[in-house]
């Protein structure tokens, strides 16, 4: 999933928004600084989750040219199965 840097903003802002309403947070620091680390985080997990997408369409791409190109092979279950897969080696939560 790609997103804009504005809606990664937004949901930083909404989560913090939540957490805060919710009382499962208390600030010991400035919120900006709250909120720049909330994108951040957000924005180091979307680029973690791109990279695992990429390397699962590399694998599969791998995996059906070795099968001769995989004729009769649904290949958006089997990639979703490689995904799954590493994402759990990976310790990834999807």
């Amino acid at each position: 999933m790609h997103l804009k840097d504005d809606q990664i903003a937004r949901l930083a802002e909404r989560v913090l928004g939540d957490l805060e309403k919710g009382g499962l947070v208390t600030a010991k620091a400035e919120r900006g600084a709250l909120l720049a680390a909330a994108r951040a985080a957000i924005a180091a997990d979307i680029k973690q989750e791109e990279a695992l997408e990429h390397d699962a369409e590399a694998l599969l791409e791998q995996t059906l040219k070795s099968m001769g190109g995989g004729a009769g092979i649904d290949r958006h279950k089997m990639l979703k199965m490689i995904k799954d897969r590493l994402a759990k080696e990976r310790k990834i939560v999807l």
